[in-house]
């Protein structure tokens, strides 16, 4: 479990946070911070109250290493595991360039001179996370996620005629299919083989789901433009600063992709305050296969995730319950009828 996992201290981060901002100050504290399953993520605070994130890639951080299911790594599917420096340091770059607010980042290592794993430190954003404020402040919220709907206007006018990782298309890659709808097909149905293998629900109804997917593929218009994303732009994954400015955080899984991938995730994760972010000009279509996929992968991903020793475990489970009864639910009714 979690406590047999090596962890970084405040001995083997001392040079690493001088370094990045000052040898004058003294390092008085470290402390991991709760959640995140691809990178460790640390905050050190020193006798000046100054304080500082750090993110560490490593295999010791990485809870999805030691699944018996182990999450690709091919830079060449858009949907594999986002996780690692290269990037992060892409993304960040990319959105402070367009001007959406992410944290400032101090210092990018992967010399494995201060600490043996990719390492960068960034500001530390005092404030709440979005879905905290929330539920604290509604008003200052809901002020929060309209601005966040800004940013997304900035990133869907970033546009690139081929779709894939960010890193990964501005390096001059290819990415593997021949079309967003297709990469989300195949691992949808992935997903689905995986899903009716841990769960007899999914058996019966196995044939009825692939013949949706295969045919929310089919419908879906083709494109030649695609639009940067988040991919995973929960309220959990924005920050909200003093001055109630969002900063948006887990950033690494940014690609080119169809917008309406994004917008399954936001309406999932933002419920009943997505109608204050810009979605019009949406494919519907799409939406529906989308969703459809999108919730096969939260069954799926967190079932590999707890093949190993990942702690919140209850918060999977009930993630995988909450999707696999959205999947079932459409046609355990017509069965009904």
């Amino acid at each position: 479990m979690d406590g047999e996992r090596t962890r970084a201290d405040r001995q083997q981060l001392a040079g690493l946070l001088r370094e990045a901002l000052g040898r004058h100050r003294q390092l008085s504290k470290v402390e991991r911070l709760r959640g995140g399953s691809k990178k460790g993520v640390y905050r050190a605070t020193f006798d000046d109250d100054v304080s500082a994130i750090v993110y560490i890639w490593g295999a010791a951080e990485d809870y999805w290493s030691g699944s018996a299911a182990t999450a690709s790594r091919d830079r060449t599917d858009p949907l594999s595991h986002a996780s690692g420096l290269d990037l992060f340091e892409t993304a960040q770059a990319r959105l402070d360039f367009l001007g959406v607010r992410t944290p400032r980042l101090y210092l990018a290592d992967r010399s494995q001179e201060y600490y043996p794993a990719d390492v960068a430190v960034v500001e530390d954003i005092p404030g709440p996370t979005l879905e905290d404020l929330l539920r604290d402040d509604p008003q200052r919220g809901r002020s929060a996620v309209v601005q966040v709907g800004q940013a997304l206007d900035i990133m869907r006018g970033d546009k690139a005629p081929c779709f894939g990782k960010l890193q990964h298309v501005a390096s001059g890659g290819i990415s593997a299919g021949d079309s967003c709808e297709q990469v989300v097909l195949e691992r949808a149905l992935r997903d689905l083989t995986e899903a009716e293998a841990r769960d007899a629900r999914f058996g019966p109804r196995r044939n009825q789901i692939e013949q949706t997917l295969r045919q929310g593929a089919t419908a879906a218009l083709p494109r030649c433009e695609y639009t940067l994303i988040h991919g995973e732009l929960g309220p959990d994954h924005v920050l909200v600063d003093r001055q109630g400015n969002p900063v948006i955080i887990d950033i690494e899984g940014l690609m080119y992709f169809d917008v309406e991938w994004e917008h399954v995730f936001l309406r999932l994760r933002f419920g009943r305050h997505y109608p204050l972010l810009p979605h019009a000009d949406l494919d519907q279509e799409r939406v529906d296969f989308y969703r459809l996929a999108m919730h096969l992968s939260l069954v799926a991903g967190p079932l590999r995730l707890l093949d190993g020793d990942y702690p919140d475990r209850q918060e999977m489970l009930e993630i995988i319950e909450c999707n696999a009864l959205q999947v079932l639910a459409p046609y355990q009714r017509l069965a009904g009828a």
